[in-house]
Parts: C-alpha cells; structure tokens; sequence
C-alpha cells in the first residue's frame, strides 16, 4: 500500500471543527452530521470512531467507521491514510457508503483485504428538494405510533431485506434493527398510511440537522403499487420534513430503480450528486 500521513481517531474536543467540515455540503453529510450533533464523537455513543485526516485546526477529511464507513471530504492522501487505518483495524463495517469518487478510490484499496463485496452499487443518484410538491399530498399519511410497531416492523423488514437483498434478522436476529424502528416511531420521524390493519406505505426520516433531513425506508405494498400511493406518499413526507425538520430534504436512490427516481422527480426532488455503496 502507497504510504500516506496518518489518520486519527478524534474526539469531543474535535466536535466544532468536525462540524464545520460537515456542513460545508449538508446535502451529502446529513447522515454523519446528524450522528455527531446527536451524540458528539466519543466513540461508544457515537457507535464507532470518526477518523481525521490533517492536524487539529486543518482538519481537510474525516471518516465515520461505525456500522458503516463512510468518507467525508476525502482527496487522495485521506483515502489513503483512511485506508490504511480501516486495512489494519480489519472491516466491522456492513457497507461503505459516500460520494462516488471516494467510496470508489477507498474499496480499491480495501478489496484486496475486505473483498468479495456481497453487492455494489456503484451509482446512487443523491437527490434534494426544498419546496412542498406540486403534487397533493396523501392526507390519510401520518405519523406512526407506538401501537403501530407491531404493524409497520413487517414492512419495514420487507422493505429492507428488498433493498439490501438480505434480511435485517440475520445476524443479531434482527434486535438492532427492531430498536432502531422503534427508536424512530418514538422521535415521530415514521410516516406510514395504514389501512385496516395493513400498511399501503411508508417511509422514515433517517438523519437530522439544522440544514438537511434525509428520507429513508420508502416502501409500497407490493399489492398496491401503481396506484400512485408511493407519489402522494412522498408529497406528505415531504411537506412534513420540511415543517418540522429541516429547509432541505434529501435521499439517495439506486440508478437501476428507474421507478422510484420518476417518483422522487414528480415530487419535485432533482439530482444534485452520485454515491455509491459497497455492501457485505
């Protein structure tokens, strides 16, 4: 491997610079942002490290390595110096998630230690809206509650083991997940359209901060697609995200999905940027 300066592992006394890097793009850092604005960066409550590349006071890169790694900022020297740190301390990561460009550079270094991924999905257009949409959104779309939880975690595990192509239960038999859709339920960031018992959709507001909030989980009931549900469906997520969350409302679809990115620009989302992800 091509030796580079080293990275480090940052802490509290990090945080304002860390930030300050953050939201010089809020759109693509919503994710990291919120986590360290939630929890700051001690590594048990922020569930991992935040790697930094450059001294206190120049910091240029950082790179979240929790459940997934993810890179901020990062130019040559810092995927290098990331990659050298995520080699050595070998992968506890699910994925690799970020800007195309880097998560790209950063898994060509890894696969020769990390690989075969289990999938890769190497353009996932970020999409951005700040307005309310042009199309009526889906009065009957609201809040979950927490009686709802045993209704909503079944489409939430037939929405993920659909994205992901495995289950959320495999592993830990799902408790990490179950808690993480409780958890939301609970902040009020769940949106669903419940019908007799059933959910027709849903999605969830996955990362907050001040600037950008970003939609995840978005879901339709197989027996009621193309029926426009996912459209007003969204329009009422939105109009929500943005009276109660954050001026900018983001999410990022894979480029295969050519059904749901017609959703998403019906709503009034446009492209602003590409990531890409390496699943395990």
């Amino acid at each position: 491997m091509l030796r580079t300066s080293a990275s480090r592992v940052l802490d509290d006394n990090d945080r304002d610079e860390v930030l300050r890097l953050l939201d010089t793009d809020p759109v693509a850092n919503v994710f990291v942002a919120s986590r360290v604005r939630a929890v700051g960066l001690n590594p048990p409550r922020l569930g991992g490290q935040m790697w930094g590349f450059g001294s206190r006071g120049g910091l240029t890169s950082v790179c979240y390595a929790g459940a997934n790694l993810v890179p901020v900022n990062a130019g040559p020297e810092a995927i290098g110096a990331f990659a050298e740190r995520a080699r050595r301390q070998g992968r506890r990561c699910s994925s690799i998630v970020g800007p195309a460009p880097a998560v790209e550079s950063l898994w060509e270094r890894l696969e020769p230690y990390w690989g075969p991924a289990r999938a890769i999905r190497a353009a996932q257009p970020v999409m951005v809206t700040s307005s309310p949409s042009p199309v009526a959104p889906d009065p009957l779309v609201r809040r979950v509650r927490p009686e709802d939880f045993g209704i909503v975690l079944p489409a939430c595990v037939a929405m993920f083991t659909e994205e992901v192509g495995v289950s959320p239960d495999v592993g830990d038999g799902g408790a990490l997940y179950r808690s993480r859709v409780a958890e939301l339920i609970r902040i009020g960031r769940s949106y669903a359209r419940i019908e007799n018992g059933e959910v027709i959709f849903k999605a969830e507001i996955g990362a907050v901060t001040p600037q950008a909030c970003q939609i995840q989980g978005v879901w339709v009931n197989p027996d009621h697609r193309g029926k426009g549900y996912g459209v007003a469906g969204m329009a009422a997520v939105v109009e929500q995200a943005l009276k109660y969350f954050a001026p900018l409302v983001t999410l990022y679809v894979n480029d295969f999905n050519h059904p749901a990115r017609a959703v998403y620009r019906k709503v009034g989302f446009r492209e602003v940027d590409t990531f890409m992800s390496v699943l395990f």
